[in-house]
């Protein structure tokens, strides 16, 4: 089994930005979490602030991999280009987002992505993208 996760914009910051939003850990600390308890899944984390890297490193695994779990940022309300990258390619991918999208400002409800994504999570933490990894696994 193989999985990636993709983080987009300002999620390189977790743990620093907005601790009663996101938490106090950081994304390394917690996908050595994650790695630690699924030791025979190959997952590879990623993480841009840049639209079009996240676009490549999607292309890039999305016809080899088994799941890809995107939490693409602010890009989840106005990328066009990633959600066409995620249409384009084999791999399925779960939406993840650690706060409640739905519970805060009116342009958060809105996702592009979602339309071609197997399933969104949303509002549990970090526990999320254990939630989407654990999907991927029981296929």
């Amino acid at each position: 089994m193989k999985l990636l996760i993709l983080n987009g914009p300002n999620l390189n910051l977790l743990g620093k930005r907005e601790p009663t939003i996101y938490g106090n850990t950081s994304f390394e600390e917690y996908f050595d979490q994650l790695t630690s308890k699924y030791p025979d899944v190959d997952m590879v984390y990623k993480q841009s602030n840049h639209e079009g890297t996240l676009v490549d490193i999607i292309h890039e695994y999305g016809f080899d991999y088994d799941g890809i779990v995107l939490n693409a940022g602010a890009y989840t309300h106005t990328s066009v280009a990633i959600a066409d990258a995620i249409a384009g390619v084999e791999t399925p991918v779960i939406e993840v987002h650690i706060s409640n999208v739905h519970a805060r400002e009116a342009f958060r409800h809105t996702s592009y992505m979602a339309k071609n994504c197997v399933g969104t999570i949303a509002g549990l933490g970090l526990k999320g993208y254990e939630l989407a990894a654990q999907f991927f696994l029981e296929q």
